[in-house]
C-alpha cells in the first residue's frame, strides 16, 4: 500500500468542485477522503471515480429533475450527496459543478490509509482487500450514511485533502459499471494496477 499524509491545510477549496464534472472526476483520483467520527477519523485515498452529468445523463439521479432524493444535486459544487441503494448499502458521491446543473462524481473505491482497524469492524472483516473495493463497501467501511447528506466538504466532519507529497499515477477511463444507458461514455476514472479497484481490468480504453 502506498503510505501518504494530509492535514486540513490541505482541504481541497471551493473552486476544486465547481469545475466539470469530468474533470473533477480525474482530479479526485490520488486525493485523500476523510471521514472523522465517533469511532474515530478514517481515511483511504480515491482510486476510482466515476461522473454524472446531470440533465445530459440518462444514467444520473438528476436527469428527470429535482426530487427530493436528489436536491442536493442541484447544489453549487462541494457538498456530500449520498443514497441509499439496492435496498442494502450507501453510495458516497460529490456534487459537482454550478449550482442548479445537477452533476455529481461517486467515489467507487479507495485506498484504505487510517482508521483501517474500525473499517475492518465496520465490514466485519480482516481481508483489507475487500474493505472499499465498492461504493457499498467504501461507505460501510467508512460509516457514510444518510446523515452525511447535504454535508459541505469544506467542513471538519468529512472532507478531502490533496496528500502533502504528490505521487505519479496512471490513470485508466472505462465506461461506467452497473448503468443501462449512457454504457459507451467513458466517465469512469481509476489508478492502473492498483489492488483495491472495485473491479480490475474492466474495459481498459485509455491511459491518461
Amino acid at each position: 500500500m502506498v503510505r501518504m499524509s494530509y492535514s486540513k491545510a490541505h482541504k481541497l477549496p471551493k473552486n476544486f468542485y465547481t469545475r466539470g464534472t469530468l474533470v473533477v472526476a480525474k482530479d479526485l483520483i490520488g486525493k485523500i477522503l476523510v471521514h472523522n467520527n465517533i469511532k474515530g477519523t478514517i481515511s483511504g485515498i480515491i482510486v476510482e471515480t466515476e461522473a454524472y452529468t446531470g440533465k445530459d445523463d440518462p444514467s444520473s439521479h438528476s436527469y428527470i429533475g429535482k426530487t427530493k432524493r436528489n436536491e442536493v444535486m442541484f447544489d453549487e459544487g462541494g457538498k456530500v450527496y449520498v443514497y441509499f441503494t439496492y435496498g442494502n448499502h450507501y453510495c458516497f458521491n460529490v456534487v459537482t459543478g454550478k449550482k442548479e446543473q445537477g452533476n455529481a462524481v461517486l467515489i467507487r473505491a479507495v485506498e484504505p490509509l487510517r482508521g483501517i482497524e474500525i473499517m475492518k469492524k465496520n465490514r466485519k472483516t480482516d481481508d483489507i482487500y475487500n474493505l472499499t473495493n465498492g461504493p457499498g463497501k467504501l461507505a460501510q467501511a467508512f460509516g457514510i450514511n444518510k446523515e452525511l447528506y447535504g454535508e459541505d466538504l469544506l467542513g471538519d466532519k468529512i472532507f478531502i485533502a490533496k496528500p502533502e507529497v504528490d505521487i505519479k499515477l496512471k490513470i485508466i477511463k472505462s465506461p461506467r459499471i452497473g448503468i443501462s444507458r449512457n454504457v459507451e461514455k467513458l466517465y469512469r476514472f481509476f489508478v492502473d494496477g492498483n489492488p483495491f479497484v472495485s473491479r480490475k481490468n474492466f474495459n481498459r480504453i485509455a491511459k491518461n
